[in-house]
């Protein structure tokens, strides 16, 4: 994860439809599927899973963040699409010199998440989806809607980790934080900025002044925490996903050993991770699920 901008997700760099297409997203693949584009991909990471069928022909370039680029050059794309989190910069640049336009997207929002999707349809110069897109729109508000009116009623403070050693969440600038707000959860740890060095994002040491040129660059949306973070901030409910970090049952008694309101209550779920990282198509399935899991009791 880097801090340093080498592309815009409100600017694709063809000037015609493109044809034939790379994918180092696996949300966009399934969202290029679900926009019925599919058939436009000629290459895909090996993490490009959904949907099952589609995804089954189509020849693999490797990791998102190991991708053969050579076997790409050789594919000739007329467009590979990346995102700044998920793709290295050096593989992008590499892909550019050898003239190949690259499309690098970066969602940090739900609403920006909406304009890729309006942004893809529009490049891509298939509308068909159109109406579905809208209505995933129109649910979002809805959700939205309910959330605004649970939350006056009872705020649901929300932990989700991305990561065990070191215990890492994300924070208010992210796609998954405004994910959580819509669906009427409030991020425990959303003001919570990554520091540096590593002692000093656990609190054993002093953290570097903003102003120091080691930081520049450098990602602070990703704050490594401690328990006792945790703890102080007495989230209602935790998500524990399967994505990036694969958490399960065993991890739910780690956090129901701690004296917070999720212990108690028993409000430790199990999450599917790409309900809460994924932008794309896949928020319609993040509408469905999220809101439920946050206010319905559950036994875990």
């Amino acid at each position: 994860m880097t801090g340093d901008t080498y592309g815009s997700q409100m600017d694709a760099p063809v000037d015609h439809p493109p044809q034939r297409v790379v994918s180092l997203v696996p949300s966009i693949t399934e969202s290029l599927f679900d926009l019925t584009l599919g058939s436009r991909l000629i290459g895909i990471t090996d993490y490009c899973i959904y949907p099952a069928d589609g995804v089954a022909r189509l020849p693999r370039i490797g990791g998102t963040k190991n991708p053969d680029v050579a076997r790409i050059i050789e594919l000739r794309p007329d467009l590979v699409i990346a995102n700044q989190e998920e793709n290295r910069k050096e593989d992008v640049e590499a892909l550019r010199a050898a003239g190949i336009p690259v499309w690098v997207t970066f969602p940090r929002t739900v609403a920006d998440t909406f304009n890729l999707l309006w942004n893809i349809m529009d490049v891509f110069d298939e509308p068909v989806m159109v109406p579905r897109v809208r209505l995933i729109e129109q649910t979002m508000d809805w959700v939205w809607r309910i959330s605004e009116k649970r939350v006056e009623d009872e705020v649901c403070r929300v932990f989700a980790p991305i990561w065990l050693d070191p215990l890492m969440t994300f924070n208010g600038d992210t796609y998954a934080s405004d994910l959580l707000r819509i669906c009427g959860g409030v991020n425990v740890f959303a003001q919570r900025e990554r520091l540096y060095p590593l002692k000093a994002d656990l609190g054993q040491a002093e953290a570097l002044p903003p102003d120091d040129v080691r930081l520049a660059g450098r990602d602070v949306r990703y704050p490594r925490v401690t328990m006792e973070e945790v703890v102080a901030a007495q989230p209602d409910v935790i998500l524990l996903p399967s994505e990036p970090f694969h958490f399960t049952t065993e991890h739910i008694q780690l956090f129901s050993e701690l004296d917070i309101p999720a212990a108690r209550n028993k409000r430790i779920i199990l999450v599917d991770g790409s309900l809460l990282t994924w932008h794309g198509t896949r928020i319609a399935y993040a509408l469905n699920t999220l809101p439920d899991l946050l206010y319905a009791p559950e036994e875990v």
